[in-house]
């Protein structure tokens, strides 16, 4: 390839981004374009965004604002195939995207985003049967459902774009002990985890060197630092979840083990748990009367607890003692 046809391709790769970019409604900078394709690792000026925009303009249906300075959109009256091809099915992805991960992005990915959420629901305006499989599926909780908490919009997005961008974290957090003290932490970010309701932030803190969860709705503030995080040698985020930590810990001063749960319980409840196992490793074992042990190897956390304790009476018998004991405790309020 020449030196001229090189230009030509990369010239056509950056307009195809710049057009990719432009929303139907929002005006969007020269400057905002220019962080964008700088993240995407394309080093641009803002002379040359201006002078592509003048020629994509001449052959694409956008308009300028006008100002100072000037902003970019499709125009409104832009006919479907004029703008950047997607295909149904893609189109349906980015419609649940922002249906049901939206509030797991960083703001800032979300304003590249809105284009591509803004031409797939133009892209679906004529597809009713397509349309509708978005209207057809539901994601519901497998517990009780709650409200999620009021989280603190700057705070979440300091927190979204300091993990984005690997920095450091400097934050005011409260914690769960009703009236407990605000305190101020250094954290590095390691990674965000949605149970429930509630999303945590998985990270470490500057003067410690375990990995500890903080609530989003309990930051107070956030501010990224220009300090790169530091990172635990060969953190998983997968191998963390895995290993129970997110279940909670039932002893804070000790850390998550893995115990052998041996369940007792009617052959017709077992059947549950033949559908959804435990562990890789359940077994199910039928004894005599119509009973049934259950036999799998699970992280001991408070969730397991819990969720024990929502089969009642059903369960007649649990191993180990230390399981037992916990799922029996009661509030010395509630004997």
């Amino acid at each position: 390839m020449s030196a001229q046809e090189k230009e030509t391709s990369n010239s056509l790769y950056r307009q195809w981004q710049i057009l990719s970019r432009l929303s139907t409604g929002k005006w969007m900078g020269t400057r905002e374009l220019q962080e964008i394709l700088n993240r995407e690792g394309i080093d641009i000026s803002l002379r040359t965004i201006q002078r592509d925009l003048n020629q994509i303009a001449q052959r694409f249906p956008i308009e300028s604002s006008k100002t100072t300075p000037q902003g970019w959109r499709w125009r409104s009256d832009a006919p479907l195939q004029s703008l950047p091809h997607m295909t149904s099915s893609q189109a349906v992805t980015f419609m649940m995207v922002e249906e049901h991960l939206k509030h797991l992005l960083p703001p800032s990915l979300i304003e590249e985003m809105n284009p591509w959420f803004d031409l797939a629901r133009r892209s679906l305006s004529s597809q009713n049967n397509v349309r509708q499989w978005i209207n057809r599926v539901r994601i519901v909780p497998a517990t009780q459902p709650l409200i999620p908490p009021v989280v603190d919009k700057a705070a979440q997005q300091a927190v979204y774009e300091g993990l984005l961008q690997d920095k450091q974290l400097e934050c005011v957090y409260q914690g769960r002990v009703h009236n407990s003290e605000e305190k101020t932490y250094i954290l590095n970010p390691l990674a965000l985890v949605q149970k429930g309701s509630i999303i945590y932030l998985i990270c470490t803190r500057h003067d410690k060197s375990d990995i500890q969860t903080f609530a989003l709705h309990r930051f107070k503030s956030a501010v990224v630092l220009n300090s790169r995080a530091l990172h635990p040698v060969n953190f998983d985020i997968d191998e963390y979840i895995d290993s129970g930590a997110l279940g909670f810990r039932v002893d804070f001063n000790q850390p998550t083990e893995n115990v052998t749960l041996k369940l007792t319980m009617s052959e017709a409840d077992a059947h549950y748990l033949e559908e959804s196992q435990l562990s890789k490793d359940q077994k199910i074992e039928k004894i005599d009367k119509g009973m049934a042990l259950i036999t799998a190897t699970v992280p001991f956390t408070s969730q397991l607890v819990w969720w024990l304790r929502s089969f009642g009476k059903k369960i007649k018998h649990i191993e180990p003692s230390i399981v037992a004991d916990a799922v029996n405790q009661r509030d010395e309020a509630n004997p």
